[in-house]
């Protein structure tokens, strides 16, 4: 888009603008009325640039166009960065004058505020502009600032209408200063996540939240306040008293929701079918008890996912169901990436003669990090094509159970 096209563009956006604020029928208002995006596009021959030129030059004038644009060049703002600007946010250019807009910029770039930093952000979220200078606007760019940095990424555009909702921006910078990474801010920012949506409600979730103890900087500081922001102190009464009918104390449940949020928004029925899962596959009700004490989010699986993973590691592996239930973290490991791979290199190892004894404790082989897992069972071997093999197995992460069963047969 060259100097003359921004120009027009700027000047038709501003007199949109001015158009809706004056009273229908006025005569100022009539002249213009057919004025279009088709009237600033570029045209072949004379009569489509010269279209009404008067009226852009008028227009141009009463909305002080070329100051604004002359200004934005002046800080390093480049032709695409301002038409940037324009396409998504021309109210801004709209409401400021070049006035206003200068003292802005000033007192960012009087912050420290590189120049081809200062471009990049305001032409990403030009909203900021919006903001009164002072803290407003302080606080707003450093934010910004942040995600973008952080993030250089096609979420740019989702970010730069997220923040046009103000209490969404007040309430990230809320968990901002509690020390909620931005990884975990940006996703909220750019979402229509309600948990960052209003005020009372965001601020009385919150404030659940830190008073349960959870710490800003994981996951499960989100994830608890989306619940609390989802559920009324009613509705979370009625699970806790449940989860008490089926065994658990008050303390229990609320230990679980510490470690996985989410156990409080699972349907009496879900629970129900999760109880009698684990029943049906041979472990007591003190055991299932303890499993989901342990690990909650078990009780989320499906009845297919928990039987088809206890009995390979109960029929196949022919560990102890005492040995399951005392590590259920095993219950949500993947089969394919992890579970059958390290209990393949078992096999040939059991095979061989290679074990000390029979079967290794179920942490030693599944809890273990890669790197300990490889030094225990695979690196330490002498013969160089048995360690090849070893690792052909362990790295065959994302080959199908038939086909790794055929390795081992092979």
């Amino acid at each position: 888009m060259n100097s003359l096209i921004i120009r027009r563009f700027v000047g038709l956006q501003k007199w949109r603008n001015l158009r809706v604020s004056l009273q229908n029928g006025s005569s100022f208002s009539n002249s213009f009325s057919s004025a279009s995006a088709a009237d600033v596009s570029p045209k072949d021959g004379g009569k489509g640039e010269t279209f009404k030129a008067s009226s852009f030059r008028d227009s141009l004038r009463l909305v002080n166009a070329d100051s604004v644009l002359d200004l934005l060049r002046s800080y390093g703002f480049t032709d695409s960065q301002i038409s940037s600007i324009i396409r998504s946010d021309p109210q801004v250019l709209i409401a400021n004058t070049a006035t206003s807009l200068g003292s802005k910029l000033e007192f960012l770039q009087a912050r420290g505020a590189s120049s081809s930093e200062l471009t990049e952000i305001v032409s990403t979220v030009p909203k900021i502009l919006g903001k009164r200078e002072g803290k407003a606007i302080s606080r707003y760019y450093d934010f910004v600032k942040v995600v973008i940095e952080a993030d250089k990424s096609s979420k740019y555009v989702k970010l730069s209408h997220s923040l046009s909702q103000g209490n969404k921006i007040r309430n990230v910078l809320v968990l901002r200063e509690l020390g909620v990474p931005q990884k975990r801010l940006l996703p909220l920012l750019i979402s229509k996540a309600q948990p960052v949506c209003g005020k009372e409600k965001f601020d009385a979730s919150l404030k659940k939240v830190v008073e349960m103890g959870f710490d800003p900087t994981t996951s499960t500081f989100v994830h608890a306040l989306h619940m609390l922001y989802q559920m009324s102190d009613k509705t979370i009464e009625e699970k806790v008293e449940f989860y008490t009918s089926v065994g658990f104390t008050v303390d229990d449940v609320w230990a679980m929701v510490k470690k996985w949020p989410r156990s409080l928004t699972h349907s009496e029925k879900k629970v129900a079918n999760s109880i009698e899962t684990f029943l049906g596959l041979g472990f007591s009700r003190d055991e299932f008890l303890m499993m989901v004490k342990r690990f909650p989010q078990c009780i989320g699986f499906s009845t297919e996912l928990v039987k088809k993973k206890t009995e390979y590691l109960v029929k196949e592996m022919n560990w102890p169901l005492k040995a399951v239930a005392s590590i259920p973290q095993v219950v949500g490991y993947s089969l394919e990436k992890r579970t059958v791979p390290r209990c393949n290199v078992i096999k040939v190892l059991i095979s061989k003669g290679l074990l000390e004894s029979e079967l290794p404790a179920i942490s030693s082989v599944l809890t273990s990090t890669s790197e300990k897992f490889l030094n225990c069972y695979v690196r330490k071997h002498d013969d160089k094509q048995l360690v090849a093999e070893l690792m052909v197995i362990f790295t065959g992460d994302r080959v199908s159970l038939t086909d790794q069963k055929t390795r081992l047969e092979q």
